[in-house]
Parts: structure tokens; C-alpha cells; sequence
């Protein structure tokens, strides 16, 4: 679950929180119930997707000093247990999604083959930041349709692709530390991909990340007091 590491909950959270807020009735606050149904959904999934990383990359994890004492690399727990406890996660977390109307049933489900496919991309691509992007950032799509019924594509859209450039810049500087270990064990990462351009790649992406947020923010100028909110919760890279 990584409950001693809320920083992945929130990274989860955040894009959750964006949507609801813009998708509220013009002058009316966010809805406190759904921000709490999807808040015990973002920790629901994140630990989900820990416990898949975890039994994906148990090989891995061995070989690198700083995930070698995962509870199933070293051994602790087997990977028939995590898949129990995995179970259990995700009949949690279904029991969250089954709140929401059919519309959003039936879209937080599409996300579950990137929660499931996403730690092997670093297997096969340099670029497995780009699909956690588009994992992560699911909230931003989820959260307007579960308070109006259905994605506004004018919106959602751009809010999801600049929460995508987000999570591109915040975990390839993550993944730098690991860098030397990923060698090491052979697998990839946007960190390896751009070798000594880690600041133009940060300009870049932070721009398509700006471009994308004031298209959003653009869709929803008739709802001053939102955009006032969602500024005040909008992360600093």
C-alpha cells in the first residue's frame, strides 16, 4: 500500500480534485462527498498498482538497493499472497466505482488494463513515464463524468494531456536516482532516453503541460470562483 509514502496517493489525487472542481455548477463549491469518494479511490488504486508493480518487478526489485526490501523481493510475502491481497484492493476499489453513474462505471474500468500494463513498459520502451502519465492522470477524465455524466472533450481533454506532461517531468527527475541501476538490471526510462538534456526536456514538457491548463482553464472563464480554485490546488514544478 505504501501508506508510509502518501506521495503517490496524491500524485493520483490531484488530477481527481482538477476535474470535480471545474465540472461544479457555476458559483457552487466542489462536492465535498465526491472529493472524498474519489480521495478513497486514489489510495484504493495507487496501492493496487504498488502491489502490481511489486509482483511485475520482483526479479528487478532484488537487484536494486533501494527496492530490494519490498515485501516480495525479499521474500516476505508471496505472489500468491500479493495476489490475494491485490484481490481485495481492487473488490475495494470496485465497491468506490460502483457510487458513480454508469458513464464513469464503465470509464474508471478502461483504466485498469494501463494500472496492469504499465510496469512492463519499462521493459520495452524508453518512454514507460509516458504511460504512467496516462494511468495517473485518469482522475481528469473520471471526475468531470462522474459529476455531470459525461466527459466535455473541450475540457477533460486538455486537462488529461497537461496532467500527462506533468507526470512526464516530475517522474523522469525521479527517475534519475535509479538511473545507474536501471542499467544495471536492463531496463528503460525517459531519464536514460535524453542523457544531458534533462533541462530542455523539463522546458518542453513543462510548455505543453502550460498550453494544455490554459486550454481547460479557457473552457471555463464563465466560472470565476472554480478557476480561482483549481489555481489554489494546481501543483508547482
Amino acid at each position: 500500500m505504501r501508506l508510509d509514502k502518501p506521495i503517490g496517493t496524491w500524485l493520483l489525487y490531484l488530477p481527481c480534485t482538477w476535474s470535480i472542481a471545474l465540472a461544479a455548477d457555476p458559483g457552487c463549491l466542489p462536492d465535498l462527498g465526491m472529493l472524498t469518494l474519489f480521495g478513497t479511490g486514489a489510495l484504493l488504486m495507487r496501492g493496487a498498482g504498488c502491489t502490481i508493480n511489486d509482483m511485475w518487478d520482483k526479479d528487478f526489485d532484488k537487484k536494486v538497493s533501494r527496492t530490494a526490501t519490498r515485501p516480495i523481493a525479499s521474500g516476505e510475502i508471496s505472489r500468491m499472497q500479493a495476489l490475494v491481497f491485490l484481490g481485495g484492493q481492487l473488490t475495494l476499489a470496485l465497491g468506490v466505482l460502483l457510487c458513480l453513474n454508469y458513464y464513469s462505471i464503465a470509464l474508471g474500468a478502461a483504466s485498469l488494463s494501463l494500472v496492469i500494463t504499465y510496469p512492463l513498459m519499462k521493459r520495452i520502451t524508453y518512454w514507460p513515464q509516458f504511460v504512467l502519465g496516462l494511468t495517473f492522470n485518469w482522475g481528469a477524465l473520471l471526475g468531470w463524468s462522474a459529476v455531470q455524466g459525461s466527459c466535455d472533450w473541450s475540457v477533460c481533454l486538455p486537462l488529461y494531456f497537461s496532467g500527462v506532461m506533468w507526470t512526464l517531468i516530475y517522474d523522469t527527475i525521479y527517475a534519475h536516482q535509479d538511473k545507474e541501476d536501471d542499467v544495471k538490471v536492463g531496463v528503460k526510462s525517459t531519464a536514460l532516453r535524453i542523457p544531458g538534456a534533462n533541462q530542455i526536456l523539463a522546458e518542453w514538457l513543462h510548455s505543453g503541460h502550460d498550453v494544455r491548463t490554459c486550454c481547460s482553464w479557457d473552457q471555463c472563464l464563465n466560472r470565476p470562483s472554480l478557476t480561482i480554485l483549481c489555481c489554489l490546488q494546481w501543483p508547482s514544478t
